[in-house]
């Protein structure tokens, strides 16, 4: 396989990667808008809420929901991923870390742009080392992408528990309201 296709395919997955990241973190913000938005409404209406032990009940689910999808979100936003350990097939030999300057992290570690832009020439000029470069990039978006999208499915549970425990209250506060009218006699 020529060299230009290789890093052609590379890129192409490399963008796609990058996209599904931006969606996901919309996604989150969305979420988190939404949840906002409903918040203010039942903290609005909270001193208007006649207690129960049915509506007591969906609040604590409702509180824990949207704590929990809060929780999630900024899991999103601000995902955690561990380093993997890499393995190989001779025990004695140890790999050594090549810095990804296309990262902060990486960028971070130089003490100068000089020095960076020498690393990144440096690494520019063997192509075997560009490519390990580009992939080690793809399969780090890979993992990210994956801790987001776990996070996000986490925070769309949450989500929807809080919002059918709210409208349940709503419900129940309805249904409490009017059984005198639909009742008169009971």
């Amino acid at each position: 396989m020529e060299t230009g296709k290789e890093f052609s395919a590379l890129l192409q997955v490399l963008a796609g990667e990058q996209q599904i990241i931006q969606r996901t973190d919309q996604k989150a913000f969305t979420l988190l808008s939404i949840l906002g938005v409903f918040m203010v409404f039942f903290i609005v209406h909270f001193p208007k809420i006649q207690m129960t032990v049915l509506i007591f009940s969906l609040m604590m689910i409702y509180f824990t929901s949207a704590m929990g999808t809060v929780y999630f979100l900024v899991r999103v936003i601000v995902p955690r991923v561990h380093k993997r350990k890499v393995k190989t097939l001779n025990k004695d030999v140890e790999k050594d870390e090549v810095i990804n300057p296309t990262f902060f992290a990486g960028i971070s570690q130089f003490q100068s742009p000089e020095e960076y832009a020498f690393y990144l020439k440096s690494i520019a000029k063997d192509d075997e080392l560009l490519y390990q470069m580009f992939a080690s990039q793809v399969f780090a978006l890979g993992n990210i992408n994956q801790v987001k999208t776990e996070n996000i499915r986490h925070s769309v549970f949450f989500f929807l528990t809080a919002l059918v425990s709210e409208l349940l209250i709503i419900m129940s506060m309805a249904y409490a309201r009017a059984l005198p009218f639909l009742f008169p006699n009971g």
